[in-house]
């Protein structure tokens, strides 16, 4: 049997297969390179699964969702010295439910999104909400809850805060909907006031007749028999000087933009802002995206165990690729490295019949990225 047949042969089997094993992929290339570009997996976390990320002052740190199952906790927490401690300490977690997505602003302070969500339990009053905490003392310097604008299908799952709009800036926030609504959420962080935009418009949904490989399956989008993670509006970045707004909905490959000075204008309509958007292009399958100083987008891409970036004239680079990349997730950039969760959430026991093909622990990555020759903008 030549090499090309076999090549084919051991792909249709694959690709054909109607249930397979996930692969037990040898962690064993660290530091180093992996299957293309230079990849360091910087912790490895044996439980909980993370999903959100943010780098502060070369601190890591990390949040825990409860919204796929349930677990003891930490809900949000540090990698220190090898070991997941609670942030900013045990019983500061009393006051969280379920930390989804992450940021830091341009000040350093440190952003999550709660999305409220123990798996079968509805939302409580008051459970979903952003909290911002002062990384370097640990105090809690916001807590806004979602009233107005969440709905009791939410899914609150990603974050980014604009501190050039507003008295103490102004967040957005995805809602990927469980019930089939996605929306972009816009909150003053002052006021606490808050609005729904954009929701079931082209650039919140997912794209009709998505299709995707994971895990060498070939898998279609089907609300009624879900085979792997597929929703509306996800991941979201600013650019670097906060003008610009950019997010995705999860099953899509193109990337969209609003200008922000007009989306943290409450007078201003959803149908205005519908006509306000622009398509940016394809960028990959992605469900993290970040931006670095130079306002470089990197994209996680799970259909290639890849990170990518959106250079700023649309060209893309492939930072790196590795058979570690199941799912990636979380992701963060900045002047030095972009960091990348490795969540699994494509082996959830929802996609496989009630089996739980993840396989712990759970890898955290980054990867050096190249310098631009001139210097990054001041920070806001």
């Amino acid at each position: 049997m030549n090499l090309r047949f076999s090549t084919l042969l051991l792909s249709f089997v694959a690709l054909s297969s109607p249930a397979l094993a996930a692969p037990v992929v040898e962690d064993n290339l660290d530091p180093g390179f992996g299957a293309q570009g230079q990849v360091e997996i910087i912790a490895r976390i044996p439980q909980p699964d993370p999903s959100g990320i943010a780098v502060i002052d070369g601190r890591l740190f990390l949040t825990f969702p409860k919204h796929d199952g349930d677990h003891t906790g930490p809900v949000l927490g540090e990698w220190k010295n090898n070991q997941l401690v609670p942030f900013p300490s045990t019983a500061a977690q009393k006051s969280l439910i379920s930390p989804h997505g992450m940021t830091a602003d341009s000040s350093g302070k440190l952003w999550i999104i709660d999305d409220g969500k123990i798996k079968g339990h509805a939302i409580p009053e008051g459970g979903a909400k952003i909290v911002g905490f002062d990384p370097r003392t640990g105090e809690q310097i916001a807590s806004v809850p979602l009233k107005e604008a969440l709905r009791p299908g939410s899914h609150m799952n990603d974050l980014r805060i604009d501190l050039t709009h507003g008295a103490k800036g102004t967040a957005y926030v995805t809602d990927s909907s469980f019930d089939g609504h996605p929306a972009l959420v816009v909150v003053d962080l002052a006021s606490g006031r808050q609005r729904r935009v954009l929701e079931n418009t082209v650039s919140i949904l997912p794209d009709h007749g998505y299709q995707t490989v994971l895990d060498g399956r070939v898998l279609h989008m089907d609300t009624q028999k879900p085979a792997f993670p597929a929703s509306g509006a996800d991941g979201l970045t600013l650019s670097a000087d906060s003008t610009r707004l950019y997010y995705a909905p999860l099953a899509s490959r193109r990337l969209y933009s609003l200008p922000t000075d007009r989306l943290a204008d409450f007078s201003v309509t959803s149908d205005e802002l519908a006509h306000l958007v622009t398509d940016e292009g394809e960028k990959g399958a992605a469900d993290g995206l970040a931006t670095d100083p130079w306002n470089r987008i990197y994209t996680t891409a799970a259909d290639h165990d890849a990170v990518f970036r959106r250079n700023t004239d649309g060209s893309f680079d492939l930072i790196a690729a590795d058979p570690r990349f199941v799912w990636p997730d979380g992701i963060f950039a900045n002047a030095h490295y972009v960091y990348v969760v490795l969540g699994q959430w494509s082996r959830l026991p929802l996609f496989h019949n009630g089996q739980d093909l993840r396989r712990p622990p759970y890898l955290i990555a980054r990867m050096p990225i190249a310098r631009m020759p001139i210097a990054p903008p001041a920070a806001n």
